[in-house]
C-alpha cells in the first residue's frame, strides 16, 4: 500500500505546476520488444555493460533523461506483448485481464476499463500509430489495424533495416532511405494533430515494432556504424560472448537508434507547435529483447526490466529514480494527469508523485517490490497448448520466482532438436515455431542450439532452454544477472519463506486464477473455432466460470 502522507506531500509539489496550465497532453512512446537499452543506462549503470555500445548514440532518449526523470528499475507485468499491454491499458496485474492475459487467441474484454477510452470520454483527442492492443479493435480487422489509427503516411518504419537495406540494393543511399521513413513518422503524427479540435488536449500512442524481430543481419554496422566487437568482454554471463551473438545484439541496438531518431522527430514537432512543455512525454517498451536467453518471455531482469523516461510539466529535471515501478502503474498515472481518478479495479498506483522528486535514488519507501508473471505465449510451444505458468516477486535485493509446472519446458518443447531430422540453422534463424517456440528465431537462438553439444556452451543452452526447478531465488547484490539460483540453500531459507508468502498473498489478494482450482482457467486448452483459429485459454469452460472475483 502507498503511504498516504508521502503521496499527499509530493502531490502538493507537482499539482500546482500542472493546474496552472491547461490540461496536459500525453505522448506515450511504447516500442515493441524494447528492453532496458539506451545510452543513458550506460551512464547510470557505469562502464562494462552492453549498453556501452549505445553511449552517445541515443541523443533524443538521453534528452528525455536530462530534462526529466529516468526510472532505473521499471518492470512489465508480463514479458510477453499482449499481457504486458493488457496490464498497462487496464492498470492491473496481467492475470486480472481475462483473455488479455495470453498472446495467441487473446481478445480484449470491453468491460475492463482502459485508460485511453476514459481519457477520450474526458475530452481528450486520442489516437495511435502502429501497434497497441486492446480497446477499439474491430473484431474483423486485420492485425495491427485499430480504430483511432493514424497511419496514412505508411507503416514502413516497422521494417526499418529491411527498408534501408532494400533501398541500398537499388542504389539509394542509406541516409536517403532513412529520411523516407522519417517522413512517414512526421506524416502520421501530423494527421493525428490536425484531427483534434483547437485547444483540445491529446493522448497519442506511438508504438513502433522495428525493435521486434526480424531485422537484417549486419544492419547495426552497415546502417548505423555500430561495431559488434566493441561488445567483446561486456556480454552478460547468460549470453555467449561470441561474434554471432555480439553481431545479433548490435543489430538489435541499431533498431534502438532508429527508434531514437523517431522520438527526436516527435519532440521537434511538439517544440515547433509550442506544445512540448505542456506535454507529458513517456518512453518505454513492452518487455526485453527478443530471441536472446533471459530476454523476452523470461522473468529475469533482461526480459522484464524496461526503460522508462518521463519529461513534461511538473516533472523534475535530471533525476534518476531507484523506486521499483510497474508499467501497470501508468494507467492510473495518466488518468490522474488527465484529471480523472483511477478505477476501483486498478492494482497499479500512480507514479505521478515521483515526478516531482528533488533528488535521485529511492524516494517512496513503499515502492519496494513489483510483481511479474507469465502464462501462455505461443500456442504450440508445449504439447496440449499448455502454458508455462510463472509468478515472481522482484524487490531491491532479490528476485523470487515460482515455476508452477516445473516439468514443462520453459521456452517450449525442443521439437526435433535430438531427432533424426533436426532443425537447420536457417530454420532456427527464420522460423520461430520450428523448435523452442516461446523464444523468437534469430542468429543467437540458432547458434546456441547448434552448439549445444560443445561442453563450453552446453551450460548456456541448459540455462536458457532446460527445465527449471519450482523455486528460483537470486541474491541481486552478489548475482545481478540472476544466473546462480540459491533457492533451497539454508542460508536463504528465511528470505525465501518471506518472499514466497508475500508473493502468494498478493496472488490471492488480487484473485489470480492461477491459484484457484489448480489454475484451471489457464490450464484449459484452447478450442479450435470454425475458421481454424485458436480460441483463448479457458475456451472449454462455460462463461460463468471464466469470471473471477474482482476481474470486472
Amino acid at each position: 500500500m502507498r503511504s498516504c502522507l508521502f503521496l499527499a506531500a509530493l502531490l502538493l509539489t507537482t499539482s500546482g505546476a500542472l493546474s496552472a496550465e491547461r490540461q496536459p497532453n500525453i505522448l506515450f512512446i511504447f516500442a515493441d520488444d524494447w528492453g532496458r537499452h539506451a545510452g543513458i543506462y550506460a551512464e547510470i549503470d557505469g562502464p562494462g555493460t552492453v549498453n556501452d555500445l549505445l553511449r552517445g548514440h541515443t541523443p533524443n532518449i538521453d534528452r528525455l533523461a536530462r530534462e526529466g526523470v529516468t526510472f532505473r528499475r521499471a518492470f512489465v507485468s508480463a514479458p510477453s506483448c499482449t499481457p504486458s499491454r493488457s496490464a498497462l491499458l487496464s492498470g492491473q496485474h496481467f492475470w486480472r485481464t481475462g483473455r488479455g492475459a495470453i498472446l495467441r487467441g487473446a481478445v480484449w474484454d470491453e468491460s475492463i476499463p482502459a485508460y485511453p477510452l476514459i481519457l477520450r470520454d474526458s475530452g481528450y483527442h486520442i489516437g495511435k500509430t502502429y501497434k497497441v492492443w486492446g480497446p477499439g479493435q474491430p473484431v474483423d480487422a486485420p492485425y495491427g489495424e485499430r480504430r483511432y489509427a493514424y497511419e496514412a503516411g505508411g507503416r514502413g518504419f516497422n521494417q526499418f533495416s529491411q527498408h534501408v537495406t532494400r533501398r541500398a540494393a537499388a542504389g539509394i543511399a542509406p541516409e536517403t532511405a532513412k529520411q523516407e521513413l522519417y517522413g512517414e513518422i512526421a506524416a502520421n503524427f501530423e494527421a493525428f494533430l490536425k484531427d483534434r479540435r483547437p485547444g483540445q488536449p491529446f493522448c497519442y500512442w506511438f508504438g513502433p515494432t522495428n525493435t521486434h524481430r526480424k531485422w537484417i543481419r549486419g544492419s547495426g554496422a552497415a546502417i548505423w556504424g555500430l561495431d559488434p566487437e566493441a561488445l567483446k568482454g561486456k556480454m552478460p554471463p547468460f549470453l555467449p560472448d561470441v561474434p554471432e551473438v555480439r553481431e545479433d545484439l548490435a543489430d538489435y541496438f541499431g533498431e534502438v537508434l532508429a527508434l531514437d531518431a523517431a522520438i527526436g522527430l516527435l519532440l521537434k514537432r511538439l517544440e515547433s507547435l509550442g506544445e512540448l512543455d505542456n506535454t507529458l512525454v513517456v518512453a518505454s517498451g513492452d518487455h526485453g529483447a527478443p530471441g536472446f536467453p533471459h530476454g523476452k518471455c523470461n522473468l529475469y531482469d533482461f526480459g522484464s526490466s524496461v526503460p522508462l523516461l518521463v519529461r513534461g510539466p511538473g516533472v523534475a529535471r535530471g533525476v534518476v529514480s531507484d523506486d521499483l515501478v510497474s508499467l501497470a502503474d501508468l494507467a492510473p498515472t495518466y488518468l490522474e494527469i488527465g484529471g480523472r481518478s483511477p478505477t476501483p479495479n486498478m492494482t497499479g498506483g500512480s507514479v505521478r508523485p515521483l515526478f516531482g522528486a528533488k533528488k535521485s535514488g529511492r524516494v517512496d519507501p513503499s515502492r519496494d517490490a513489483v510483481f511479474i508473471g507469465r502464462e501462455r505465449h505461443v500456442e504450440n510451444a508445449r504439447d496440449g497448448y499448455l502454458p508455462y505458468p510463472q509468478r515472481a516477486l522482484r524487490t531491491h535485493d532479490h528476485l523470487f520466482i515460482i515455476n508452477f509446472e516445473p516439468d514443462r519446458w520453459p521456452l517450449g518443447e525442443p521439437y526435433r532438436i535430438d531427432g533424426d531430422n533436426p532443425p537447420t540453422a536457417h530454420e532456427l534463424t527464420e522460423a520461430t515455431r520450428v523448435s523452442l517456440p516461446d523464444e523468437d528465431s534469430g542468429p543467437t537462438k540458432a547458434w546456441l542450439v547448434l552448439n549445444r553439444r560443445d561442453p563450453r556452451w552446453r551450460p548456456f543452452y541448459e540455462r536458457a532452454y532446460g527445465k527449471r526447478p519450482r523455486f528460483e531465488l537470486y541474491d541481486l547484490a552478489r548475482d545481478p544477472h540472476q544466473v546462480h539460483n540459491v533457492a533451497g540453500q539454508p542460508a536463504y531459507a528465511a528470505v525465501q519463506a518471506a518472499l514466497e508468502k508475500r508473493l502468494m498473498d498478493e496472488l490471492r489478494r488480487t484473485d489470480d486464477p492461477r491459484v484457484v482450482d489448480g489454475g484451471r482457467y489457464f490450464e484449459t486448452p484452447p478450442l479450435s473455432g470454425p475458421t481454424g483459429e485458436l480460441d483463448a485459454a479457458g475456451g472449454n469452460l462455460p462463461p460463468e466460470q471464466l469470471r473471477t472475483k474482482g476481474l470486472r
